[in-house]
């Protein structure tokens, strides 16, 4: 049942993703990714949000595991720093990887605490 569920999560975080990605990148005339760093971030508000949550496992599979697992995107992340370096946009690429990291951890921690919050 667990694999099903992450399944399903995946299945609707993989569109998302491509979606909000495209979404995002278009209203921005920029080599800065800026649709792979707002999904990164959103993906890890929420992930942060299920941890400081008391949600069981089966929630766990389906929204942590499923849906932030394929709607965040490491590998993209790591290409797309190393397509602006061999580009010539050494300082896009460190602004990449610096603001990424950053934005994800201070995500990851405020929905750690809205979760702890809104679950007394």
């Amino acid at each position: 049942m667990t694999v099903l569920l992450i399944a399903l999560g995946a299945a609707v975080g993989a569109p998302l993703r491509y979606l909000t990605d495209r979404a995002v990148q278009s209203r921005h005339d920029s080599a800065f990714p800026w649709g792979t760093l707002t999904v990164n971030v959103i993906g890890s508000l929420l992930l942060g949000a299920l941890v400081g949550s008391p949600a069981g496992p089966a929630v766990t599979a389906l929204v942590g595991t499923g849906f932030c697992g394929a709607l965040t995107t490491y590998s993209t992340f790591s290409y797309e720093t190393l397509r602006l370096t061999r580009g010539g946009h050494r300082l896009l690429a460190l602004a990449n990887v610096l603001g990424s990291i950053a934005a994800g951890l201070a995500a990851a921690s405020v929905g750690y605490a809205l979760g702890r919050a809104l679950t007394g």
